[in-house]
This record gives structure tokens, sequence and C-alpha cells, in this order.
């Protein structure tokens, strides 16, 4: 028998861990962690490693994960993470594991900066992420200093202003306040709904050049390609929407975007290396695969994913109004 091999899965909120076989493919690993997860959307997530270059990139499915260039430790290290992002979080993320995995992961991107947040949104969105872990705010309860031990805003905000962290925690708990009777799942929704308008949400960020040499990013969303200078990564110079696209390919590290109008000049850009162009590629295709998909009905399997979610809503906000009403009893 050839000698198992040990696998370390990461999710936002567990550790896994995993024997596989030297033959296991991508998908088999993705499929028993989704399976131990409880997880349905599959179509969002990948498992995420570091090459032995040090790059941050995704397991392939298709390959066994022995062939894949992961940097060799005991057990192997994966993070299982969100790869793809909805273009409307309170259209399509259903399952409520979906929903808490996508929040933890946004709100990572927030605190660490990685995903640029201005201050006043930072302390409307940290107050949702309160009202998610600690329920409704009670002044018996929710002591001054009950925030103390929370890493809520990025530091970036905490040193642009001159506020205390008390003055801070005060902010957002005059905002938790305001939340009450909102079921924790549904705090996790405002957070989202509102973090999907930041300008750097759900972008892949790529280092290209032009043929000029100049160095720029690449930006891949759920909509689009965008260009962008290297000093501003929030607003694009350039945008090429998915529906506006005829093709695109690279040769080595020569990549090129084909517009629909054939007037337009093919815009070409040139990546640091072959593999980042085969990783750009794939994500294009997955993210236009799943831009098509939002365009058409939804398929039978969504459906009931969808009707089993509103019926499981119905029956906890029952429970809840009935609570509401024994304590009002008592």
């Amino acid at each position: 028998m050839p000698k198992p091999i040990n696998v370390r899965v990461t999710t936002m909120d567990a550790e896994l861990e995993f024997a596989i076989q030297p033959n296991t493919t991508g998908k088999q690993l993705f499929d028993q962690v989704v399976k131990t997860v409880g997880l349905r959307e599959v179509w969002f997530f990948g498992l995420q490693y570091t090459d032995s270059k040090g790059y941050t990139t995704w397991l392939k499915l298709n390959k066994k994960v022995t062939q894949q260039d992961v940097k060799k430790e005991n057990p192997l290290q994966f993070k299982f993470r969100a790869k793809f992002f909805p273009e409307d979080v309170s259209e399509e993320l259903i399952q409520e594991i979906t929903q808490k995995l996508f929040f933890l992961q946004v709100k990572e991107a927030i605190l660490n900066d990685e995903n640029y947040c201005p201050p006043e949104t930072a302390v409307l969105v940290a107050s949702y992420a309160v009202q998610a872990k600690y329920g409704d705010y009670n002044k018996d309860l929710h002591k001054p200093g009950y925030l103390a031990s929370d890493r809520l805003l990025p530091q970036r905000v905490l040193e642009q202003h001159k506020l205390t962290k008390e003055q801070w925690e005060d902010r957002i708990q005059t905002w938790h306040e305001e939340h009450r009777s909102m079921l924790r799942e549904d705090a996790m929704m405002e957070y989202l709904k509102i973090a999907q308008d930041l300008e750097m949400y759900g972008v892949n960020y790529f280092e290209i050049k032009n043929k000029k040499g100049t160095e720029l990013w690449l930006g891949v969303d759920a909509l689009g390609l965008n260009i962008y200078e290297h000093e501003d990564k929030l607003s694009p110079k350039i945008g090429f929407p998915w529906s506006e696209i005829r093709n695109i390919s690279f040769s080595d590290k020569k990549f090129v975007i084909k517009p629909i109008d054939k007037k337009a000049p093919d815009f070409v850009f040139y990546a640091p290396r072959l593999r980042i162009n085969k990783r750009i590629l794939a994500l294009c295709m997955g993210n236009h695969e799943l831009y098509m998909r939002r365009r058409k009905p939804d398929t039978i399997e969504v459906q009931q994913m969808k009707a089993q979610a509103r019926e499981e809503k119905h029956h906890k906000q029952m429970e809840r109004a009935q609570l509401e009403n024994e304590k009002k009893k008592r």
C-alpha cells in the first residue's frame, strides 16, 4: 500500500485534517472538504496553497494533488477560500454556511486592509460584525469595554484618526444598539451588502506591464477585467466587461484581450511569468462561466436550495417571535 499523505485544510473557522493517497485528485480532496463542512454552493470556492516559489495559487481539480507544485510540508497546507465572488450577495448566497464563510473572509480582508474601506463605513460594518457575534445590545450584559478584546477596525483607520480605542468602541456601540432584533445571519448579510460596494471587493489583482514597460495592475472580478495604474487600485483606467470581450489568450508572458468591437484595438500586456498568465486565464474563465450562468434560469438544484433556505429562515423567525412573546409574558 502506498503511504498516505497528510493534508491540513484551514477554512475561515475550522481546521480539518485528511489523509489522501498519492493518486488523489484535487477534486476528490475538494469534495471531501465540502462534504465535511456541509457546503453545497461549491462553485464559489477553491483550495488555495503556496507553491514552491512562494506564490499563492489554486489547486487544480482535474490533476492529482501530488503532481501540483504544493510546498513540501507535513502535513500539506491548504486554505479553503472563496475563489469567485457573487455579483449580488443577497440574491446568490443561499446557505447559511456559505454566507458565514464569505462574511468571515471579507471581514478578514477589510481588517487586513487588503480591501480598502473608508473610516465611516468601517465603523458601520464593524457594528454588524458585533451584532453577528454578540446578538442584541444589552446594557446589563454589554458593559463599557465589552468590545475591548475584539479586532474591529483596520489599523489604517485607527492610525489616521485621533480617537482613543474607547471612542472608537463607543461609536461602534451606538450603531450596535440600532441593530436590535436583527438575526445574526442577517447581520452578516448586511455586512456583505455594504462590503460588496467597496472598490476592491472581490477583485483579484495581478502586477502587469504594458508594451511600454509601464507597471500596471490587472483586476479580474465577477463583471470583467479592469486595468489600474500602479499607484491606484481603486479606480480603473480602462474596463472590459465580459459582455464586450470577444476573446482572451496568451502566448508565454504576453496576454491579449480582443474586444467584440472589431474597430477597437486589442489590449496587450505582459505578465512576469507564464504561470501567472495561466492563473489569470483560469480566473477569467471561471468568472465568465458564473457570469453567464447568472443570466440563465436557476437549475433545479439551486431552486431546491433556495426553497429550503426560505423554509429554514421562516422557521427561525417563528421561533424567535415565540421567544420574544414568552419574554414579554414574564
